[in-house]
């Protein structure tokens, strides 16, 4: 299974990416009244082919200047998170303030670059300290500095999602490194008592867990995403409606071409759709601890861990919060919802994967032709 990693891997995104066309096709043509119908569908199929573009090129850069030059990458990145905040440079959206206007480009939402960018800067600051993980200064506090910059930056956005799926999987990151649990636990019980306060004392954010905790009686206001998206999957049941017959996706879901599409795929196509889609992240994930545990340096290793991380921790996020297990967050479904940005880093993180388990595997088959070689005493 671990030697076929990759080939497992890229079958479950592509069977995702090709799901996620098909959908945006489905739910999106109603969005731009009087415009062209499948304008978000080229826009995507566009940046799909960004990204594959940037897989290939990800998959062929060796570890060695990723370790050199994640000091700089995590500095550039930070740049780019702080012109979020700069009135005429950043896009304030619905009060979220995530995106960059650039020249080319266009919107480019710099959070989710991040994601990608403060994974290698972990494994490359734990690749270095390996023999301090578990130290108090370098296992834990100024590692915790490095990755908290970002995080910090993208909580200022108010892109509380973004910043609580990265803090998930640099947690992970910084378990796996070795960093001692009595560090660990003591943060995340005050990092959770920190959300809850600014949760508590922000109306806005209040007012989503008070709907998330009775959508029925919210369901005209901030519940209503929540609620028509279990209306929605009710009207599918078991098989679904077919696809492109969907109700809820005419106005009554609010973007159900980008952060709540997963409840347009229960409702067109049903159960077996929606558990496939789980299925998909499910395999993603353990291709990537496959391809953890064959890599031969902690560098490859964490970041691998930490890629793993970035791409099934937001798609829980989204599953959870569209079937109404957790609050709303504005998490988009990786390799699946509309958006540029995150769809390229998306796959570009997948080109990683990808070239840590081949160069793992050459390794090992480097080691094969010496294990064949026989050696013979002679005995005197």
């Amino acid at each position: 299974m671990i030697r076929y990693a990759a080939i497992v891997l890229c079958i479950a995104v592509a069977l995702l990416v090709c799901l996620g066309l098909v959908m945006l096709a489905s739910t999106s043509a109603w969005v731009l009244e009087g415009g062209e119908p499948y304008s978000f569908v080229k826009k995507q199929a566009l940046m799909v082919v960004v990204g594959a573009v940037l897989a290939i090129f990800a998959a062929r850069v060796p570890d060695a200047p990723l370790r050199k030059l994640w000091p700089w990458a995590l500095a550039a990145v930070c740049v780019l998170l702080v012109m979020c905040l700069i009135p005429g440079v950043g896009i304030e959206i619905y009060g979220s303030k995530r995106w960059v206007k650039m020249p080319v480009m266009g919107a480019f939402q710099p959070s989710e670059l991040a994601r990608v960018v403060g994974v290698i800067a972990l494994a490359g600051w734990f690749a270095r300290w390996q023999t301090e993980t578990r130290t108090f200064w370098r296992g834990f506090i100024l590692p915790g500095m490095i990755i908290g910059l970002p995080i910090g930056l993208i909580a200022i956005e108010t892109d509380v999602g973004s910043a609580l799926s990265m803090s998930m999987a640099c947690a992970t990151v910084f378990f796996c490194a070795g960093t001692r649990l009595r560090y660990l636990i003591p943060i995340a019980i005050l990092g959770m008592t920190a959300a809850y306060t600014y949760v508590r004392h922000d109306p806005v954010r209040w007012s989503r867990i008070e709907s998330w905790l009775d959508p029925e009686n919210h369901q005209k206001d901030n519940g209503m995403q929540q609620w028509r998206a279990l209306i929605a999957f009710g009207n599918g049941g078991p098989t679904g409606v077919g696809l492109g017959n969907g109700n809820e996706k005419f106005g009554n879901l609010t973007f159900a071409h980008i952060d709540f599409i997963f409840p347009e795929i229960g409702e067109e196509l049903g159960l077996p759709a929606t558990l496939g889609v789980v299925l998909c992240y499910v395999m993603i994930a353990v291709c990537g601890i496959g391809i953890a545990a064959q890599a031969k340096t902690v560098f490859a290793r964490l970041a691998a861990i930490g890629l793993t991380c970035m791409i099934v921790v937001p798609a829980m996020q989204n599953i959870a919060v569209t079937t109404g297990c957790l609050p709303n967050d504005g998490l988009p479904l990786p390799f699946i919802s509309y958006g540029g940005s995150s769809i390229v880093f998306a796959l570009a993180a997948v080109g990683m994967l990808v070239g840590i388990h081949r160069r793992g595997i050459q390794e090992d088959a480097g080691g094969l032709v010496l294990d064949r070689q026989r050696g013979h005493d002679l005995r005197l």
